[in-house]
């Protein structure tokens, strides 16, 4: 069996498993980055740079991360960029003539990495449900990996009922309506999809037309993004608050997962899970899965910060086979202590300001360095 082949079967494995095994995870991620380091020609160079070659690290905590922007400026692949099954590029909101771009070879371990986190933290009581999507189908949008994301939950776990609510940038609100009105006449649950700027407008046409809905006992709601290159921000808080007013959804049933185009797996709330546990809710934060690691780092030192300082966030994701396992976000955030370690996570600040800033920027200087002629 071909190298890769192999590799991408351990992988694979290991998401579907869903056990949480630091040894194991230590050994497929150095496996990984030896894969990566041979493969990959301008992360090889990066990676040179800084002296860090297969053989000599020992954890995976050691493993070069890649500046987010490097994205946009370097092609980060391991096979050809024309054989990819799929390219994911960002929106280009901030710069519409550079745009990241994330080469997948096949799309079995984002698929897997997608069911497992979905299941794991959004459904973990269903197998199914009925979803209504605020946001284009994916042949709308097929660079977008959240298209393809919202997509393939409706595939995975949607029932056939499941409608999209947008045609392009159209928000069909007529057939919003009628879909929760529905929800509330039959008694069965929904799941609302969507990004966060879709609801605010959602929100602000129900409010114009004076309609609330109070959505049955199991109903939840998930959303994501930000606001960027908008003309309104509207706080995470004041969402949530929104959602109760007019859905009827409690706040711990209001999810936001977290994800970039540039790694393959997302991140969730734990309110969900910790309220169908029975957990006491004492924060808010996104829960790493088994199958990717989160480092709070000094942007000077690039050492771990202390749990509740704030850092730059680090992703190490082994499903992000195809370019670069390891890979330094634009945003900052702090770690959560819990009682139970694993139950653990970090909370997102936002865009990397000052210091981190700083932190990310001089990160990609280096890695341009290493890739001139």
């Amino acid at each position: 069996m071909p190298e890769r082949d192999s590799l991408d079967l351990e992988l694979q494995a290991y998401i579907e498993n869903g056990i949480n095994d630091d040894a194991r995870f230590n050994e497929l991620a150095l496996q990984l980055f030896d894969y990566q380091y041979r493969r990959n020609a301008a992360y090889r160079r990066f990676c040179r740079s800084r002296r860090a070659e297969p053989g000599r690290l020992l954890r995976w905590e050691q493993i070069p991360a890649v500046p987010l922007t490097a994205f946009k400026d370097l092609t980060l692949a391991c096979e050809p960029p024309e054989d990819a099954a799929a390219v994911f590029m960002t929106s280009g909101s901030t710069d519409p003539s550079r745009r990241g771009r994330n080469y997948h070879p096949h799309l079995h371990l984002y698929d897997a990495s997608l069911r497992a986190g979905f299941a794991r933290s959004f459904l973990p009581d269903r197998r199914t449900m009925r979803m209504l999507v605020l946001n284009p189908r994916p042949h709308q949008q097929p660079n977008s990996s959240l298209a393809y994301f919202l997509g393939r939950l409706v595939d995975f776990f949607g029932t056939e009922d499941s409608a999209y609510l947008m045609d392009g940038d159209d928000l069909q609100i007529d057939k919003v309506v009628a879909a929760l009105r529905e929800a509330e006449t039959t008694g069965e649950p929904v799941a609302l999809l969507g990004t966060s700027f879709a609801y605010v407008h959602l929100l602000d046409a129900l409010e114009q037309e004076g309609l609330t809905f109070h959505l049955p006992a199991g109903s939840r709601l998930l959303d994501t993004g930000g606001f960027k290159g908008r003309s309104r921000e509207v706080s995470a808080e004041d969402l949530r608050a929104s959602f109760m007013q007019s859905f009827g959804i409690p706040a711990p049933w209001c999810i936001n997962y977290y994800g970039m185009t540039e790694i393959s797996t997302q991140y969730y709330d734990n309110t969900l899970r910790d309220a169908l546990l029975g957990r006491d809710i004492r924060s808010r934060h996104k829960t790493p899965p088994p199958w990717s690691r989160i480092r709070i780092i000094d942007p000077e030192t690039g050492a771990n910060r202390p749990p509740g300082e704030k850092g730059l966030v680090v992703h190490y994701d082994l499903a992000n086979r195809g370019s670069c396992l390891a890979v330094l976000a634009e945003d900052s955030g702090y770690d959560v202590l819990t009682d139970n370690p694993e139950d653990g996570g970090f909370v997102l600040l936002g865009r990397a300001e000052g210091a981190e800033a700083r932190g990310c920027s001089i990160a990609l200087d280096e890695m341009l360095q290493a890739n001139r002629p």
